[in-house]
Formats: structure tokens, sequence, C-alpha cells
């Protein structure tokens, strides 16, 4: 494998090196290269084609054409550029602006946003009728759109004022219905009518509840008739009482339950110990 970094040179037998002369050409005589390059650009600006009407975005990238103008800015030289449309390959041309450190469409594209109209400035090579013309216009699309705007801030006021003027009626709608009480007093008398209405219904079912089929209230055992009924039940409770036999007392011995001799059912017969 040969050496990368070569340390000698070949020089051919009829090398003379008298006939190498350095030569400087004077400055401003520099020899131009070719006009007219290709190169790989992007788009400098958003754009959109006058005869499909695509829209081409700032960015886009292309391989245009770079051809340099005789036009020139104090020494700045001007380039065009030639590119094609992406959807009808028609030709678009735009070249730089030194002056205004932008760049200028000339033909077969519409710029969508001028950078000299956010700027206020006036565009080059506009004449004072095209820039009153512009003027108006852009003061008729201004005027329209405060006329707009304007007309949506009275709707949204509008909108604003009819909320309040209906929340101040059924404030007084409730007002009049509660006869100048405030709100307070309306909720506590609310609430003292539910207790109210609550104890009428136990009431109410007690009531049913102590009533026989026939529609008779039951009666209540007086003090004097319950003490004697009471006595005479007593005695009864006492004889009841001896009849009865007297509780077992719980035992906690160990009871051994009996093995069951599942070999008889199974018909398994143990043999006799001899011992």
């Amino acid at each position: 494998m040969s050496e990368r970094k070569v340390l000698t040179k070949y020089y051919p037998p009829d090398f003379d090196p008298s006939k190498i002369v350095r030569t400087r050409a004077p400055r401003g005589d520099v020899p131009a290269g070719p006009k007219v390059q290709t190169v790989r650009l992007m788009a400098p600006f958003s754009m959109k084609c006058t005869s499909c009407g695509e829209y081409i975005y700032k960015g886009r990238k292309f391989n245009a054409r770079k051809e340099t103008t005789d036009e020139k800015y104090y020494s700045i030289s001007i380039f065009r550029f030639y590119i094609r449309c992406t959807r009808c390959s028609a030709e678009i041309t735009f070249k730089t602006d030194p002056k205004g450190m932008d760049y200028t469409c000339e033909r077969g594209a519409k710029r969508n946003f001028e950078v000299w109209r956010a700027n206020g400035e006036t565009p080059a090579g506009e004449t004072d009728e095209e820039r009153l013309d512009r003027l108006e216009a852009e003061m008729g699309e201004k005027s329209a759109m405060e006329e707009l705007e304007a007309k949506v801030v009275d709707a949204k006021q509008e909108m604003a004022i009819a909320d309040a003027l209906d929340e101040v009626r059924t404030r007084n709608a409730r007002t009049e219905r509660a006869g100048g009480k405030e709100v307070g007093d309306l909720i506590r008398e609310e609430i003292d009518a539910e207790k109210r209405r609550l104890e009428d219904e136990d009431e109410e079912l007690a009531r049913r509840a102590f009533m026989t089929e026939t529609g008779e209230r039951v009666r209540r055992i007086g003090e004097g008739e319950g003490e004697e009924e009471g006595a005479s039940l007593l005695p009864a409770a006492k004889k009841d009482t001896s009849l009865m036999p007297p509780p077992s007392v719980p035992t906690f011995k160990r009871v051994i339950k009996k093995k069951k001799d599942l070999g008889a059912s199974l018909g398994i017969k143990k043999k006799p110990t001899l011992v």
C-alpha cells in the first residue's frame, strides 16, 4: 500500500525550473469566471407562482442558475437567480438587492410578504401615482377591518349589558316575592318550615301506629293498674322459675371419642393376635 503523505515528488529529466515564472495580474484586472453557474440555494422569501398559483415557502431548496449581471451597487455585484416552479416548472427570476439588504422578485412569481411595507418604506421605482393608489387601497382595507372590529366590540358590550340587566331583573323579582326580606331571613324561614313539616309527619305516623283496625285509639295503662298487674304477675314468674330445672354446670374435661371401625364396613377382618 502506497503512502498517503507524499514526501518526495517526481521531476522529469527535461524539467527546467527557470521557465516557471510567478506572475501577478494587476488589481482590478482579475479574469472573470463563468457568467452562469449552477448552484444549490434556498428560496429567500415566500412567493406565489403567477402561472399556476403554487405557493413556494421560504427555505425551499432549488437547483438554480446563478448569473452575474452588469449592474453594481457601488462596488457590490448584483446576481440574478433562475429557478423553476415545483408544480408547473415555470421559470422564476429574482436578484439580489444590496441597497435594501434583501432580494427583488423580477418575474414568474409574486412575493407574499414585502418587508418595505412592514417598515413603512417606499419601494424602489414606484411613482407618486402608484404610491397614492397603494396608500388608498391600504387605507380602505384598514378602515374596513377597523369597522368590523368595532362592530364585534359593540356586539360584545351589548351582550354583557343584556346579561347584567337579566341578573338585576331576576334579583328584583326574587326580592319582591320575598316581601322585602333579606336572603338570610328567607333561608331561616325555609329551614323552620321544613322542620315543622317533618315533625307533623312523625306525629301522624305515631298516631296511625297506635290505632286499631276499627279506628279506635289504644288506651295507655294507668299507674295504679300497672302496679296491680305487675304485683299479680310476680308470683307467677316466681313459680315458673321454681319449676325450671337447675342449669347444668359446664365441664372442661377432655372426652376421647371412640374410633369407628371402617374395616368391617369394607369387609376386612382382622386376625386375632397370638399373644
